[in-house]
């Protein structure tokens, strides 16, 4: 039996984690068409990449040219849903910086957790609905066909992953918060450091031993090779558990951590004086 003190407090943070999700989904209202520029950048760029498979269709290389596309193609959309979980949690700090609210939302009767989770949760669901536009767009454009894919699979595993990503996002959301000059682009470079040794256009295999090391505990290298292998082979939640409990593993323990990271970085900003500080 929940004690009526805490189910008000309950219903209160239930109601203000709605108001996180709304709010962003009313900036991305606001901003729609530089999410569409984007958009239009991230399937270019998809573009670029899948048409590696084709270069290797020109040289007359032996190799199934399906696969290997459909592969490029995973890594690509991965990549970039991995982006947009990236950016909204890095840019939180300077959206709110820029628009003036930052101290507001800081003074705010709302939980830390509950506020950096809302924004997690709008990041993941508004990536996987991109992700799947680019990646049906793409696969319609070269003809790529999956008899075998087990779409069902695959969302399980981006979804638990997501949880991984979130927590690795609240740690680099810390960056610009302590930084207003550079933290952004440190954001992005943390991402693009986790990204080259998770095997985005390449087997991990081929890495340094140190690098591959260092893919072990990346959520993104179990979170490609699952994804893979429910697209390619049809494997069930069963054959990918191997990639399956590590991603669990990692987002247990990355969401404690990451809010730990960000009232840190919180409580240094306020200390300092950076709230307000634009650059």
């Amino acid at each position: 039996m929940i004690a009526p003190g805490a189910a008000s407090t309950l219903r209160h943070q239930l109601i203000g984690l709605g108001g996180v999700i709304e709010r962003n989904w009313y900036l991305v209202k606001r901003y729609a068409l530089w999410e569409i520029t984007f958009f239009l950048w991230t399937a270019a760029n998809t573009l670029t990449i899948v048409f590696i498979a084709k270069g290797v269709e020109a040289t007359g290389g032996r190799v199934d040219v399906n696969r290997l596309t459909t592969i490029l193609l995973i890594g690509a959309v991965i990549w970039s849903y991995l982006g947009i979980v990236f950016e909204i949690l890095v840019e939180t700090v300077a959206w709110e910086r820029w628009e003036g609210t930052i101290e507001y939302t800081f003074m705010a009767p709302l939980s830390r957790p509950v506020h950096l989770i809302g924004m997690g949760i709008f990041a993941v669901l508004y990536g996987i609905v991109r992700a799947a536009v680019v990646f049906a767009a793409i696969a319609a454009f070269f003809g790529l066909h999956m008899p075998n894919a087990n779409f069902l699979s695959a969302l399980i595993l981006i979804g638990i992953a997501s949880v991984s990503f979130i927590g690795i996002g609240m740690m680099t959301a810390v960056l610009p918060l302590i930084s207003p000059e550079k933290g952004t682009q440190f954001g992005y470079i943390g991402q693009g450091l986790m990204l080259v040794v998770s095997g985005v256009y390449y087997p991990v295999s081929v890495l340094p031993e140190f690098m591959e090391w260092i893919a072990r505990i990346s959520p993104a290298t179990y979170a490609l090779r699952g994804i893979r292998a429910a697209i390619l082979d049809g494997a069930g939640p069963a054959a990918v558990w191997g990639d399956i409990w590590p991603l669990i593993l990692i987002g247990v323990l990355s969401i404690p951590l990451g809010l730990a990271v960000f009232r840190r970085g919180e409580r240094y900003a306020k200390q300092h004086g950076k709230l307000k500080r634009s650059g």
